[in-house]
């Protein structure tokens, strides 16, 4: 038995120890996998059994500072994680053909470590996001591709920060970060009331660049194939399979969500135009809009921008 248990002890210690990168390895929440893991477990038991069975027979919490106060956070984190990606590496010692990691302990090899450590922690403190769905009673809002893509993204993270802090494979994380940047604001701004709707015309454009995000990230990740300087290309047997992944996911949302179309009974009374406790708009028999914040949208991007205040708000 004791045999048994030495070798895992020494597959254990090969895996976690001698392969990882020692300036990251002991960084809390990197040591093992047992926290994030446990966590994440936590985190789906809570979003798909517990949580819906608690706020049952409760009315969905509002938590309209919360929410303000955390997509503020979200979008300054994601605006440090964008700005240093490229002023520490992408815009001034990467190459953007192939990059390998700077395993020393320089002042900018550290830099470099850090920054993916906190994107790491941003994509822990992004299942929030989730979270605040259960308490406020939006579970059609949890979808496979929210609980996908917020799963997978620390377990990517995680691996990234242990074993290969840099390199090429940062600069998905870089353009994940601009991204953010948009998405996160644009929840500020649906956050903060209904006068601020008439300029949020732009939500389809937020999923057509997480699409452009992984057809660049496939696009960049690929030149590993036929070329070697030092980084793992063994990595792209994931990288590329999970970008393909990721923007069928987001192609079946965007054309589930934008591509289908809304009819209007052109007999609808006031009172029916009244959707959601907020009268944002209606069509007169001559199928003329009546109300000026979204006179100049299409119905479609009039109703999902109602959506938006509601989900928020209500």
């Amino acid at each position: 038995m004791s045999i048994y248990e030495n070798r895992f002890t020494d597959y254990y210690n090969y895996l976690l120890i001698d392969l990882a990168d020692y300036r990251t390895n002991d960084w809390p929440l990197i040591t093992s996998p047992v926290p994030l893991v446990t966590l994440l477990i936590a985190y789906l038991y809570f979003v798909l059994s517990w949580g819906p069975k608690y706020m049952a027979n409760r009315k969905p919490f509002k938590l309209e500072r919360l929410l303000l106060i955390y997509n503020l956070l979200q979008v300054l984190v994601s605006v440090y994680i964008f700005k240093e990606g490229l002023d520490a590496a992408w815009l001034t010692r990467y190459s953007w053909r192939c990059q390998p990691v700077d395993f020393s302990e320089s002042k900018e090899a550290m830099r470099e470590a850090r920054g993916v450590y906190l994107y790491f922690l941003a994509k822990i403190s992004e299942l929030l996001d989730t979270v605040f769905f259960v308490l406020r009673k939006k579970d059609r809002q949890i979808t496979f591709l929210h609980l996908y893509h917020h799963t997978v993204m620390p377990m990517i993270s995680w691996g990234a920060t242990k074993y290969y802090p840099g390199g090429h494979g940062t600069f998905i994380g870089v353009i994940n970060s601009f991204v953010h940047i948009v998405m996160y604001t644009y929840y500020l701004l649906a956050a903060m009331g209904p006068q601020y709707q008439k300029f949020l015309w732009w939500k389809k454009y937020i999923t057509n660049m997480q699409m452009l995000q992984f057809c660049v990230a496939f696009i960049h990740s690929a030149q590993l194939v036929y070329t070697d300087c030092g980084y793992p290309r063994w990595s792209v047997f994931f990288t590329l399979p999970n970008a393909i992944f990721f923007y069928f996911l987001f192609n079946d949302f965007y054309r589930k969500s934008y591509k289908s179309e809304i009819t209007t009974n052109e007999s609808t009374t006031d009172e029916n135009c009244v959707q959601n406790g907020h009268a944002n708009g209606c069509l007169n028999n001559n199928n003329n809009t009546k109300h000026a914040d979204f006179s100049l949208l299409t119905s479609t991007e009039a109703l999902l921008l109602q959506q938006d205040y509601v989900n928020y708000n209500m």
